[in-house]
Formats: structure tokens, sequence, C-alpha cells
């Protein structure tokens, strides 16, 4: 079952036109098994493949950072510059896979009628332990 919601579309869309802002790249919407998108310069090269997870909070509140280790795995086996992007209330943070070192533990949400992924193994990140977390306002 798909718990996705428009409001979660329009914030993947936000974060990520905000992330390539400063780049003038492009992206591309993948598959609603898949990652979230793959992005591209401005001659159609591929940069990197994103994963965007809303972060129902503040940048300052956002602390540690879950995201599901199913979802880091599909993430890294695209193997161009997996990114990984928190959506917050008012800004994104983000950081290459690759310079993220966190805990893993079993979490998640609260459980909801027909999904079998709520309570799963999970990575959290502080920024005190991972480096080159970046951070951009809206």
């Amino acid at each position: 079952m798909r718990f996705e919601r428009e409001k979660d579309i329009e914030r993947e869309n936000k974060a990520i036109e905000a992330f390539l802002k400063p780049f003038n790249g492009t992206y591309d919407k993948l598959g609603c098994n898949d990652i979230d998108f793959k992005i591209y310069d401005d001659t159609g090269k591929t940069l990197a493949f994103v994963e965007v997870k809303g972060r129902l909070r503040n940048m300052q509140d956002a602390f540690p950072l879950p995201v599901s280790v199913k979802k880091l795995i599909k993430l890294i086996d695209k193997k161009i510059n997996p990114i990984i992007i928190w959506a917050c209330f008012d800004g994104l943070i983000y950081s290459e896979v690759k310079h993220l070192k966190g805990e893993l533990r079993v979490g998640g949400r609260k459980p909801r009628d027909g999904s079998s992924n709520d309570i799963e193994l999970m990575a959290y990140f502080d920024k005190e332990v991972s480096g080159n977390i970046k951070f951009i306002k809206y």
C-alpha cells in the first residue's frame, strides 16, 4: 500500500528544486518503488541520485536524521553520487551518503494498517558524528 500523499510529493519537488537551484541542474522523478530522483547537469550528464525524506520539523530540531536502511541500500546501489536530503519546514539538510556516520537500530513510525515497513531497521545520523552535512534555508 502506498502512503505518499500529494503534499509529500509537493515537499519532494520543492526540495529538489531548491537543491538544484545553485547548480542549474535538472531532474527526473523515478518510479514509485525506486528512490526519488536522478539529477543531471546542463549537458544531460547524470550527476547523482537523490532520495528526499520529509522531516516535519525545523532544521534546528531535525536531528537525529532518520532514514530506512532499505532506502539507503537502494540509493547506494545506484553508484553515482548517492545523496540524501531531509526536507524540513524551513530548509534542507543534505549529504552525500558516503560522508554519513550513524547508528543503526530498529525504529520507524507508529504502525499503520496495511503497512509492512513502518517498523524496520533504521539509520540515525547526528551532525556531530557525520561529516559534511550541509544546509540550505528556504
